[in-house]
């Protein structure tokens, strides 16, 4: 059995018994194996090291009130890496092998997956890769498909905690018709330098705006952006340039069952200081609340400056309810592990 401090759990890798693993080649895949060890070999010339071809998921296991243990909208994913595999021209992974994949390594480290009432969840990330030589600029001949799993606590210790946001109109996350939409390192990488210099101005996260105008709301550095009118709709971005959250669609829905008005559609930057709460969402938060947002010297406030306001709250909890079984599952978005 693992020995973990499931209460001091932080949100990092811990080594678990395997990863799965799995090789496409001469048009087909492999059956998939366990493999114990966290290092793979790799050809020098592999595309993805030298063109990034490579693609990448995040997705939650969850130990329910039940006694049950789920995964948490995996058809999602699977259905996101397959849009990213067509556009960077790799293998598509089948949906079927993808749940399959996520089912048997799930099931080889169940002992890793932090219990009932403890606030932890078993983070997963399926990654597709051009694994086969290619130093000319094409697609690979090869590509490998692992998913790995490692305990992770909740993100937040202590309750939602608001965070200031920049705009840094000298970077934009994508280009209109680039790969934005898609879940690819690329993306993530150009990221990083603006994020350190968000960082050093003490903004925990910055939000970019759409690279033709400069005008319309896009999404944070590694996040969606939604927001709470006056009126109380959720609004998010409508835009071909970010990626399509899961967590947003599932925040959607979930507003929609409680009766609120949601709106995807073109948000303008100078709508922001007319919001009630903002906030970015994605799989390992659920939602961050955003107190104020900075834009050349001028600061928009956007919500409560500690915690988040009540309409986040509900919706953070409503979430949670039903990941960890709480809340009835009216959409069958848990897949028990068999």
């Amino acid at each position: 059995m693992a020995t973990i401090d499931w209460k001091n759990l932080g949100f990092s890798y811990t080594q678990t018994n395997c990863h799965i693993q799995y090789v496409w080649k001469n048009g087909r895949w492999s059956d998939g194996e366990l493999v114990e060890s966290p290092y793979i070999p790799i050809h020098i010339a592999a595309s993805a090291l030298h063109y990034g071809q490579e693609a990448f998921e995040g997705l939650k296991v969850f130990a329910r009130k039940d006694g049950k243990v789920s995964l948490f909208r995996p058809v999602e994913n699977a259905k996101r890496l397959a849009m990213s595999a067509r556009r960077v021209c790799m293998a598509e992974v089948p949906e079927e092998m993808f749940l399959d994949a996520c089912q048997r390594v799930v099931k080889a480290n169940l002992e890793f997956v932090p219990p009932y009432g403890t606030g932890g969840s078993m983070y997963v990330r399926p990654l597709l890769f051009g694994s086969g030589a290619q130093i000319g600029v094409a697609p690979a001949s090869e590509y490998t498909f692992l998913v790995l799993v490692t305990p992770v606590g909740p993100y937040y210790k202590g309750g939602l905690q608001a965070v200031k946001a920049i705009v840094l109109d000298d970077y934009d996350r994508a280009a209109p018709r680039g790969t934005g939409h898609i879940k690819i390192g690329g993306n993530y990488a150009a990221s990083l330098y603006p994020h350190i210099q968000a960082a050093k101005a003490g903004y925990p996260v910055e939000l970019y705006l759409d690279p033709v105008e400069h005008k319309w709301v896009e999404e944070f550095s590694t996040s969606n952006f939604l927001a709470i009118t006056k009126e109380g709709a959720y609004v998010t971005p409508k835009t071909p340039s970010i990626l399509p959250s899961i967590t947003n669609l599932t925040l959607q829905q979930i507003a929609r069952d409680m009766g609120m008005p949601v709106d995807v559609r073109p948000i303008a930057f100078s709508e922001v200081a007319d919001f009630t709460e903002v906030a970015a969402c994605g799989t390992a938060v659920v939602v961050t609340p955003v107190s104020s947002i900075e834009r050349a010297g001028t600061v928009y406030k956007t919500g409560p400056q500690a915690g988040a306001g009540p309409v986040m709250e509900k919706l953070y909890k409503a979430v949670q309810g039903i990941q960890y079984g709480q809340e009835p599952d009216l959409h069958g978005w848990n897949v028990d592990v068999d």
